[in-house]
């Protein structure tokens, strides 16, 4: 017996050695790939390679940082069960990440595009080889798998519909451009790379073991509820879920804006929303004309002999004055994003159950879109608020038959009016629709009466407004200004020659059809790139709904929405521009969200072999998270830092130099030199603080100087001048020495 025993022993030692080799070769490897994390990460934050002269960290730091976030998930995949699917998650993340690098989006104005390949492997060759080795290894997985997944896809989708779907894929997938032959050549090489990373996440969640599937469905369904299941949502009641939700976007939105946009106005009409908004909190309708008009001149402000105001509707600069009061106006619309958030989740846990609404705000926590429109100046969050504030109030006052809930519904509809005019109509059109039975219960007539009172208690308050600024109740002061200036019908709706302020985005002269497809396009392409920020376009889950035909009754709600804002804006000469993704389609983000989700469940309901159980929600949640690692912080830093150059840096000089009582002359174009600083002006343009004036020309510097004689000058020098941030040239000196004239 003894040999016997002596030989176990000698099997167990051996069985314990190499249990011990494999726990060393682990700790070795998941170590080495903590450590290279780290040295990634930091290394890319310290390398000036990754800053552009003035120090300012480039969008070309987020390749090695998501690099790093890759090697910190392969070090927790080493050695367990989904380790296969780690590693395809990990190449998905550092596959989106060379992507984002292989496109020419920048801080200037204009649509982003892939840059051609043959210019890419001159000028970034590690980028297309890393495409190259996630091309290569895709390929070769989805060979493995292609019969299950071709078996999948016609299980879910008949040949035309996949074909359709297909097609919307492709040709969302990059815009047009002024050059045919560009954009020919850009969209199947676009469409290449959002196939091989929508590709590169099905085969990391379709290797994902059942075992590890079934501890994920359990905290899925705790997270988002069970299918089918009703919660506090349908209730219209606010749970913990929504608060944590509104909080993250809240903070997420005031991160960006503090660090990112650095608490300053960076788009025109920005500057003129926040002097707007300090007038209305000093209690000013209009503000005294300035003392030289070329000096002090800003876009969007109309310019009289005794006043000088901004044409722009007064809602948003009216909520914006509140931040002002409070010394928080960059904060106001991250803010308003948290309670976008939870008006949505009240809505669509109303027309749909809990768990669609879950995922529906859970995708608005992480959507680009969303997130920046939140971080910004601008009108259109504060628009949305109202909209969903309208529509929550009409299902409450459903609720209860009372009518005491329409009154405030009525005022929030009609106020998107005093925001966005057009979207106001478009918006009162559709909730009194839905208010008087068309798509829902009707509401009892003491309710409908009460909505419409309070439309009529905020026109009470714009036509005595825009009488007072155009002679003319019913004359919106922004039409008396695009008239003005641009001519008559410039701003107006409809096809026309004369429609069109002659900007260089807007496709042709005038507005026609063609302009309108091309608008239409533009948009289309935005909401691809950013209403998800995913590696494989946006709209896929909304294009697996639309063309399977598996529309529920309130899905028609939401495409009615899509129609109407789609089709008004057809009429209008301006697709919106590239600020902030499809901006003037705002109105279509929510129900954007809500059928892709629909478009998710469609896939849950059919099933099939490779999406079986809790692949399609996982899917959906890999894309998301990784738009929060790769795509985040490559479009905060790549673009909308210094974007369109405008910059703080008047703001720090003041303070570092002490500007005091004195008139500051900003050299360089209107905008953005001079735009930059005249958002600090005070609004009394003789008290005892800086005065920045515009240094046109010899002759508006000489009047200006006129009109300021006894204040000290500094000379500041643009960012065109200094090919960098602003620079002081003079100062402090005297205003005679400037004019030649002995004081």
């Amino acid at each position: 017996m003894a040999p016997q025993i002596s030989g176990r022993s000698e099997t167990a030692r051996a069985s314990k050695m190499s249990i011990s080799r494999r726990n060393t070769w682990s700790i070795f490897l998941e170590a080495s790939c903590w450590i290279s994390a780290a040295f990634l990460i930091v290394w890319s934050w310290q390398d000036a390679r990754f800053r552009d002269a003035a120090g300012v960290l480039s969008g070309s730091v987020c390749l090695p940082i998501s690099i790093g976030v890759a090697c910190a998930l392969l070090s927790s995949a080493f050695f367990r069960e989904w380790r296969q699917s780690g590693a395809w998650l990990a190449l998905a993340i550092v596959g989106q990440g060379a992507a984002l690098q292989m496109i020419d989006a920048g801080r200037m104005i204009g649509y982003q595009h892939l840059r051609p390949f043959s210019s890419l492997f001159n000028s970034s060759p590690v980028i297309m080889a890393i495409f190259a080795l996630q091309s290569i290894l895709v390929i070769g997985g989805v060979l493995k798998w292609r019969r299950q997944i071709l078996q999948s896809l016609l299980t879910l989708f008949k040949p035309w519909q996949l074909a359709v779907i297909g097609l919307a894929f492709v040709l969302t997938s990059a815009t047009v451009s002024r050059v045919v032959s560009d954009y020919l050549i850009e969209l199947p090489s676009a469409a290449l790379v959002q196939s091989i990373n929508l590709f590169n996440i099905l085969l990391a969640i379709r290797t994902l073991p059942e075992s590890s599937l079934a501890i994920l469905k359990i905290k899925i369904d705790k997270l988002f509820g069970a299918p089918g299941e009703e919660g506090p949502a349908a209730t219209l009641r606010i749970d913990r879920f929504a608060l944590i939700a509104a909080i993250w976007v809240t903070a997420l939105a005031g991160l960006l804006s503090y660090f990112s946009y650095e608490r300053h106005p960076h788009i025109a009409d920005e500057v003129v929303y926040l002097l707007h908004a300090r007038y209305f909190a000093a209690g000013m309708l209009t503000m005294p004309a300035p003392p030289v008009q070329e000096a002090f001149h800003i876009d969007l402000m109309n310019y009289e002999p005794s006043r000088w105001f901004s044409p722009v509707p007064p809602g948003w600069p009216a909520m914006l004055a509140a931040g002002v009061l409070l010394g928080i106006p960059w904060l106001i619309n991250p803010l308003l994003g948290g309670l976008h958030v939870l008006l949505a989740y009240l809505l669509i846990g109303e027309l749909y159950d809990r768990r669609t609404a879950r995922i529906v705000v859970f995708l608005l926590c992480l959507s680009p879109w969303h997130v920046f429109m939140a971080m910004n100046f601008m009108t259109h969050t504060f628009a949305g608020v109202c909209t969903l504030g309208a529509a929550v109030a009409i299902v409450a006052a459903r609720r209860s038959g009372r009518a005491v809930w329409a009154l405030p519904g009525g005022i929030a509809a009609a106020f998107v009016g005093a925001i966005r005019p057009l979207e106001g109509l478009i918006v009162a059109g559709l909730l009194g629709l839905w208010a008087i039975g068309i798509g829902g219960k009707r509401l009892k007539a003491s309710s409908i009466a009460a909505f419409v009172l309070g439309g009529l208690l905020i026109a009470g308050l714009l036509l005595p407004y825009n009488k007072y600024l155009t002679g003319s109740t019913t004359k919106f002061p922004i039409m008396d200004y695009t008239d003005k200036y641009y001519g008559p019908n410039s701003n107006a709706m409809g096809f026309g020659a004369d429609r069109g302020l002659g900007w260089a985005l807007d496709p042709y002269p005038g507005h026609g059809p063609v302009d309108a497809l091309i608008n239409a396009n533009l948009n289309i392409f935005s909401i691809n790139i950013e209403l998800l920020g995913w590696s494989a376009g946006s709209i896929l889950l909304m294009a697996v709904l639309i063309f399977s035909g598996s529309f529920r009754k309130n899905d028609y709600l939401m495409m009615a929405l899509i129609a109407a804002t789609f089709i008004a804006h057809f009429f209008y000469w301006y697709s919106g521009g590239p600020d902030f993704g499809a901006r003037y389609w705002y109105l279509m983000l929510v129900p954007c969200v809500v059928l892709s989700v629909r478009g998710l469940q469609v896939i849950e309901e059919k099933g099939a072999l490779f999406f079986n159980t809790q692949r399609p929600i996982l899917l959906v949640m890999a894309f998301s998270l990784m738009a929060l690692i790769n795509y985040f912080p490559w479009r905060a830093i790549d673009k909308y830092h210094h974007y369109l150059e405008m910059r703080p840096d008047i703001r720090t000089l003041a303070k570092e130099y002490n500007f005091g009582r004195s008139l500051v002359l900003i050299r360089g174009s209107q905008f953005p030199e001079y735009a930059s600083a005249a958002v600090y002006n005070p609004l009394d343009l003789d008290a005892a603080a800086p005065i920045f004036a515009w240094d046109k020309n010899p002759e508006v510097r000489a009047r200006t100087l006129e009109s300021y004689p006894d204040r000290p000058v500094w000379i500041i020098d643009g960012p065109s001048i200094t090919g960098g941030g602003f620079r002081i040239s003079s100062g402090p000196v005297s205003a005679g020495s400037l004019t030649g004239r002995s004081d």
